[in-house]
């Protein structure tokens, strides 16, 4: 019911920044708990951080804590994930979800609704 769709990837070197963006459908987005996610060739799908409908609360993985910031806006309906000091580790594609809670978990099966992906290539 809900759509996403990420953008915003792209390839860039050791230590750039990059910021994605999550435009998020739906009429009641600002209800909505978000989370970003992210997979790498042969890996399992990571947890990168969640943020909570309001804003008031974020949860970060571990790997990422300190170099990556989540955040959202209400009124445009659209999530982002600035991405500071980027490392070759962090080469993945990278997916918003949302779901009905209105809390970010750090549990994919804690979100109902999934976006297509944006691919972050991160050199050296």
């Amino acid at each position: 019911q809900v759509q996403l769709v990420e953008s915003g990837g792209g390839l860039v070197q050791a230590g750039d920044s990059l910021r994605l963006s999550c435009a998020v459908s739906g009429r009641t987005f600002s209800s909505y708990g978000m989370g970003w996610f992210r997979q790498a060739p042969g890996k399992a799908r990571e947890f990168v951080g969640a943020i909570s409908s309001n804003s008031g609360r974020t949860l970060y993985a571990d790997s990422v804590r300190g170099r990556f910031t989540i955040s959202r806006d209400n009124a445009k309906n659209m999530g982002y994930l600035q991405m500071n000091s980027l490392k070759a580790e962090d080469t993945a594609v990278y997916v918003c979800a949302t779901n009905l809670r209105g809390y970010g978990t750090s549990n994919p099966a804690d979100y109902n609704n999934w976006g297509q992906g944006t691919q972050v290539t991160v050199s050296s």
